[in-house]
């Protein structure tokens, strides 16, 4: 199954990398071809770092600015655009996010797992401030648990359209505030699942919401150790290591990008 990466505005951050590399080179391993689709700044940046080989292919087909997009509130948009580019069926891939195994795909969207509604997160579509021609779909289940998009299957191309144009519609008619959560997670993760619920679009799910703490061997996401790392350089070295040793034992042949980015 072809998978996508997505980068936009290259920062370099040791454990990113190495669990970037790690997400790439494991997904060639067990479930086919993935590629970066980027902007011009990560496309040179991953470049110049010289582990663009981690990939199948590099393709900066996402404007620099975003299209004009609010990146304060909308700081994951670069993936609703890299999904606008890309046929279905396609895996959407955060650079954060392993899988260990094997996957089979059906009709069926897989997302990571379900979000329950938080208020302090997904609130009432009232909350949104939005241009005065925009219009909330009054025919969406809103009581629908939002999907998160951590690892995403679009397996039909109208659908995975519908979904986008859904999306991007919503964050360029959405006024610009301060908040940088509520307004990203709506357009991303909440329209998926009421697009999906109003087109009759079934949906499956990687990990059950009440057990993605539990243990288990077939996924990682890094997403909540991100910045306890950033605040504890023991724990980030540790982590760094191990992600090392695995690339050395399972990718030899990569075994070069360590030195790469012990560089940094």
């Amino acid at each position: 199954m072809k998978a996508i990466h997505v980068s936009t505005g290259f920062k370099a951050e040791k454990f990113d990398l190495y669990n970037t590399v790690l997400s790439a080179l494991l997904w060639r391993k067990y479930n086919g071809e993935i590629d970066l689709i980027c902007d011009t700044a990560s496309a040179e940046g991953y470049k110049n770092l010289g582990i663009t080989a981690i990939w199948n292919n590099v393709i900066p087909l996402i404007a620099d600015d975003l299209e004009g997009l609010n990146l304060r509130m909308f700081w994951a948009s670069g993936k609703l655009l890299a999904l606008r580019e890309i046929g279905a069926p396609v895996v959407m891939l955060d650079r954060d996010f392993i899988v260990w195994k094997k996957l089979n795909f059906g009709d069926s969207v897989i997302a990571a797992h379900k979000e329950d509604l938080h208020p302090d997160v997904y609130p009432d579509v009232s909350y949104f401030q939005m241009q005065a021609d925009y219009i909330f779909n009054p025919a969406f289940d809103y009581a629908k648990e939002p999907l998160n998009t951590a690892f995403l299957y679009l397996p039909d191309e109208s659908f995975k359209q519908y979904y986008v144009n859904m999306a991007l519609d919503f964050m360029k008619s959405a006024k610009d505030c301060d908040d940088n959560l509520c307004y990203m997670v709506y357009a991303e993760q909440r329209l998926l699942a009421l697009c999906a619920e109003y087109l009759k679009q079934p949906v499956e799910t990687l990990l059950e919401k009440d057990k993605i703490f539990a243990p288990q061997d077939d996924f990682t996401h890094l997403w909540g150790e991100k910045q306890k790392m950033r605040d504890n350089p023991a724990e980030e070295q540790g982590f760094n290591k191990r992600c090392a040793e695995r690339i050395r034992q399972d990718f030899s042949e990569f075994e070069y990008v360590i030195d790469l980015i012990e560089r940094i």
